[in-house]
């Protein structure tokens, strides 16, 4: 079987995946997982030529095998400023997002062979998490504009949200990293007295941003029923930051809405799935977890890249079959806890580069 017949096969499995969990809620069992991470790692190995050099240096190579997709190596995620890590000639991408280079000006690239995996993959979580209900909403985006900047990956999610799921008038809201607030204030007004209800997309630093200014205008907003908010993320490499709790709090406040329709997001440039809070009814903010569609899971390892027990706070790991055309499993700078139910954030090891990037940047980049 040539590379296109066996990128097109496996792209076909992993779509049915998510297909039936995204239509029926068809859970994938470990083994099943298991064998279709183990192909997807070995055909990684023959056609991304970096990766494979990365993961023999850590001694994994086709004659020596993980046995298990928790052995599979696992590429640092700052690695995708090293090297270009993909299975195809990225010059024939059909998606490229780049990470926003905020700690030392060089950005990351995630180059994609088809927006198929991507996009099924993020309409399935959102409307699984997201939008549950089927709700017909307005979507108000306070995230980079993907004219403006068309390689953010979040840029891109919310477009295509926008343009899926959405009521056919899309409002964006940041202009080179700056707040449009007036805009926004007069349409959230404008939305409010049309009693339509909206979904408000916005990185952690933006809703600071928006909270801010209507906190010193003394601004309040309801937003008719129905309405969420989906927080995104995003103090990396900002001077201020506030906690969640705060942050919330602050949210409930302003826009009157019920905490369970606060959900946050959690995904990275150099992944094609999301994880989502799960908010049920009266939950407390410390109860809430991150939940993954069951072809993205997570790792919580320690130095060693070994899983640590359940409830240690260590460094999180994903693997993330819908990343056929890149790296199927990525290291982060995260921190976090696992639970049986799911994933809880901790925060960014500001401190710690992961194990393993500085060491063979110069093997990536070969």
């Amino acid at each position: 079987m040539d590379y296109s017949a066996e990128s097109q096969e496996l792209d076909r499995e992993i779509l049915d995946i998510i297909n039936a969990w995204h239509q029926h809620g068809a859970e994938l069992k470990q083994g099943e997982f298991n064998d279709l991470a183990l192909r997807l790692f070995d055909y990684q190995l023959r056609y991304n030529a970096p990766y494979a050099r990365y993961c023999e240096h850590l001694g994994v190579t086709r004659d020596a095998f993980p046995a298990s997709w928790e052995a599979i190596p696992a590429v640092p995620a700052p690695a995708f400023k090293e090297a270009t890590l993909a299975t195809f000639d990225v010059r024939d991408a059909a998606l490229t997002f780049e990470t926003s280079g905020t700690t030392d000006g060089r950005p990351g690239r995630h180059h994609l062979e088809t927006p198929a995996l991507y996009d099924a993959a993020l309409l399935g979580g959102f409307d699984r998490f997201m939008l549950a209900d089927r709700a017909a909403l307005r979507y108000f985006n306070c995230v980079p504009n993907p004219r403006e900047v068309p390689h953010s990956s979040l840029g891109y999610m919310m477009k295509r949200v926008a343009e899926e799921r959405g009521d056919g008038k899309t409002g964006w809201y940041l202009r080179d990293g700056e707040l449009l607030f007036e805009r926004l204030k007069s349409d959230l007004q404008d939305l409010v007295a049309a009693h339509q209800p909206v979904c408000l997309a916005a990185t952690a630093f933006a809703l600071v941003h928006v909270l801010d200014a209507m906190e010193g205008e003394e601004l309040r907003v309801l937003l008719p029923p129905g309405s969420r908010i989906m927080e995104t993320g995003g103090f990396k490499g900002r001077s201020r930051m506030v906690s969640r709790d705060a942050l919330y709090e602050r949210t409930y406040d302003r826009f009157g809405v019920n905490p369970e329709a606060i959900v946050a997001e959690y995904g990275m440039t150099e992944l094609a799935s999301q994880y989502y809070d799960r908010a049920p009814a009266g939950a407390m903010l410390a109860q809430r977890r991150k939940i993954a569609p069951p072809w993205l899971r997570a790792r919580v390892v320690g130095p060693d890249r070994r899983t640590l027990a359940k409830g240690e706070i260590g460094s999180i790991l994903h693997v993330d079959l819908a990343n056929r055309s890149s790296c199927i499993a990525i290291q982060t700078e995260d921190l976090g806890v696992q639970y049986d139910d799911g994933l809880v954030l901790i925060g960014r090891d500001v401190d710690v580069e992961p194990r393993g990037c500085s060491l063979e940047a110069e093997d990536l980049r070969a």
